[in-house]
């Protein structure tokens, strides 16, 4: 088995392993896999590619230490969790941006309308439970229904198959996200535990197939 078909092999094993430990509620097996999620899907990045975007790699990192953090409960570990998500968010952002040959006015503006609307709804929807973390809460939506923007424009514009998976996984990241608020802030629930790995899982992934759609490995 080569470095690819084993990394690849982790990055399941640890995925599947992570949602046993959430669906059957045993910390032990969330502590030592979730972490190993980012770390295999980073490896598998860097075995699949001669050339790296080092921008790439570098938010994988802090999703990594944002995994991490959010494992932790406590205010505290939330807002550390939820900066370092931050700061990977702003990394695609400008990966995609990098991408965009010339920026359309009107094309920039039809691609932010759905993210905004979905943003100002769950924000409204949430405005009486986030209390202290409203402004936190509110940078964070910003920047993430940005990136949903830009990645829907760069698809509007190119029409490329990298441009569909980063695109499609913006969007499940916004809707994992969008969970784990409802969950966090609104309407604690099992199945949201759940759904919110689920999609995480997934929208890492089609991130990762974006950032490799020119190699010659396939995944």
């Amino acid at each position: 088995m080569d470095k690819i078909k084993l990394t690849f092999s982790l990055f399941l094993l640890a995925s599947v392993m992570d949602l046993i430990g959430v669906i059957l509620k045993i910390p032990l097996l969330i502590y030592i896999f979730k972490p190993l999620i980012i770390i295999a899907l980073l490896f598998l990045y860097v075995f699949s590619l001669t050339k790296r975007l080092k921008w790439y790699v570098i938010a994988l990192e802090f999703s990594f230490f944002g995994d991490v953090l959010l494992m932790f409960s406590g205010k505290l570990f939330f807002m550390a969790g939820l900066i370092s998500f931050l700061m990977a968010h702003i990394l695609f952002i400008k990966i995609v941006i990098n991408r965009i040959q010339k920026i359309s006015i009107l094309k920039g503006v039809i691609a932010s309308i759905p993210f905004f609307l979905i943003f100002v709804g769950l924000i409204y929807f949430l405005k009486n439970s986030l209390n202290e973390l409203w402004i936190p809460v509110i940078i964070y939506g910003i920047t993430i229904s940005t990136f949903g923007a830009v990645s829907l424009l760069d698809f509007l514009q190119s029409k490329t198959l990298k441009s569909v998976w980063m695109l499609a996984g913006a969007i499940i990241f916004i809707l994992s996200d969008s969970l784990l608020a409802i969950h966090k802030f609104y309407s604690p629930n099992s199945v949201f535990e759940v759904l919110i790995m689920v999609t995480y899982i997934v929208a890492q992934y089609l991130i990762f197939k974006s950032m490799v759609i020119s190699s010659k490995h396939r995944i």
